[in-house]
């Protein structure tokens, strides 16, 4: 617990003041003063506040307070070096929790906000599925003809899906989007040239993923320098400070989660009140599935597959509401609010 010298101001109140360019057109734009704020029932204030750090864990002259947040404690970080939410600021800063003291920097061309950044000899393992992704091969090849096979199963494909996606997600617009598993960027990438947002967040936890990103992006005038930053971090922890987040987006994700409910209960943690989630996944079955097949697919495969009746329940139960979906074959792209 913070000490209670500390002092209470909005979130969003010192992000706008350190970055006043990161919600210029927002429709989800906080407001500036405490007393203006307006809380719909159910929602506590503290979900939108901060605690100032004591005089001696402030920032100096040189430092300010950042977007990103401590995935150990969830307090903001102080940042160190260029402003601004680009490729080239962000791998010249360092970062540091006002809390915990832990440090986090970029590693070869991404930020790493895992729990585990830094650490010398401990190593853990993820689920077979998690770490497929994380193989340089298939990190290659999923533009490279992986992601195409999955117009088999209904998926539209990757530009009709991205203007699916805007759709949804009209209400965030001039916000920041956060694109959780987000692989080698595919979706990343054509949301930061768009120029719909004031910054885009390409997040997964692979960091050979990640490298595919940065090369994507390398090989792209048009997207070089974007406002966009490449960042290592789990789902199921995200680096971001309750309320601070108007979109979120997972493209083809949701089925690899080793926790589908973990991950749906942070991404509703990190949006702000009116924040879309965004996700399209593959369906276990789907009305048009023949029953013979249903059976078949209730035996587990490694992946959470899960029916559209089961992806609303979950997003209800981690309090998204005004839920919405659109499926074809074994495709669903859904949406869901914060209150």
């Amino acid at each position: 617990m913070a000490s209670a010298s500390c002092s209470l101001r909005p979130l969003h109140h010192r992000v706008l003041q350190q970055y006043p360019s990161l919600y210029p057109n927002s429709r989800l734009r906080p407001q500036l003063k405490y007393s203006s704020i307006q809380f719909p029932s159910g929602i506590r204030a503290s979900s939108a506040v901060a605690l100032e750090p004591e005089p001696s864990t402030r920032p100096d002259q040189n430092s300010e307070i950042d977007l990103f947040a401590c995935p150990v404690c969830y307090e903001a970080l102080i940042r160190k070096g260029p402003p601004g939410l680009n490729l080239p600021a962000v791998y010249r800063s360092g970062f540091k929790c006002v809390k915990c003291k832990k440090t986090y920097s970029s590693k070869d061309m991404y930020l790493d906000l895992t729990v585990t950044a830094g650490s010398k000899d401990y190593t853990e393992s993820k689920p077979a599925r998690t770490e497929l992704f994380r193989s340089p091969l298939v990190s290659f090849l999923y533009e490279r003809g992986w992601r195409q096979n999955f117009n088999r199963s209904g998926f539209p494909g990757p530009d009709e899906e991205f203007k699916m996606a805007q759709e949804y997600f009209k209400l965030a617009e001039g916000g920041v989007l956060v694109d959780v598993s987000c692989g080698s960027g595919l979706f990343s990438r054509k949301f930061a040239k768009s120029g719909t947002y004031s910054g885009v967040i390409a997040l997964d936890f692979s960091e050979n993923m990640l490298r595919q990103c940065y090369d994507f992006i390398k090989k792209d005038d048009t997207i070089s320098t974007a406002k966009i930053a490449l960042v290592r971090a789990d789902v199921s922890r995200l680096p971001f400070s309750s309320g601070s987040v108007d979109a979120v987006h997972a493209g083809a994700a949701l089925h690899c989660w080793p926790s589908p409910s973990n991950a749906v209960a942070e991404i509703s943690r990190i949006l702000r009140s009116g924040g879309v989630f965004v996700g399209t996944t593959f369906l276990r079955f789907s009305s048009s599935t023949p029953e013979i097949l249903k059976a078949f697919r209730q035996i587990p495969q490694g992946y959470s597959y899960l029916t559209a009746e089961e992806i609303e329940d979950l997003c209800s139960s981690c309090g998204l509401i005004n839920y919405t979906s659109k499926v074809q074959q074994s495709f669903i792209m859904f949406s869901a609010q914060k209150p």
